[in-house]
């Protein structure tokens, strides 16, 4: 199997053992995002409204890296610390997916990393 990390100044660092994302073959399997500023690393500040565009602006980063947009993912989870957060969550999702939408899933968890209100992976293919 041809596999290769990415990586990208334009998401958070990752902060264990892991790699942003890595390519196996033609799939780019990118790690969770959490509302991390990928300058300072810190949460970004306010709730989950403003966690979800940091989350997807930090997916944007990773596939923009490798030449890749959102229409290019075919595959997402999302993991909300509160489900109640659904609909405002789902709200910013739908300015960043458009038109043919990719498969989701999404659960409630009991606990992010850093507390965090939203965590979104996503699976893109080219």
């Amino acid at each position: 199997m041809n596999r290769k990390i990415a990586s990208t100044t334009a998401a958070p660092k990752a902060v264990g053992p892991y790699s942003q994302a890595v390519w196996a073959g033609d799939f780019l399997f990118c790690a969770g995002q959490i509302p991390l500023d990928p300058t300072t690393g810190n949460l970004v500040a306010g709730g989950v409204v403003e966690q979800t565009v940091r989350v997807l602006e930090n997916i944007r980063g990773v596939l923009e890296s490798q030449d890749l947009d959102f229409a290019h993912v075919i595959k997402t989870t999302v993991f909300l610390a509160d489900m109640n957060h659904f609909v405002a969550m789902n709200e910013v999702y739908a300015k960043f997916f458009t038109g043919d939408f990719p498969a989701r899933s999404t659960v409630q968890v009991a606990r992010l990393p850093k507390d965090a209100l939203v965590e979104i992976e996503v699976v893109a293919a080219r």
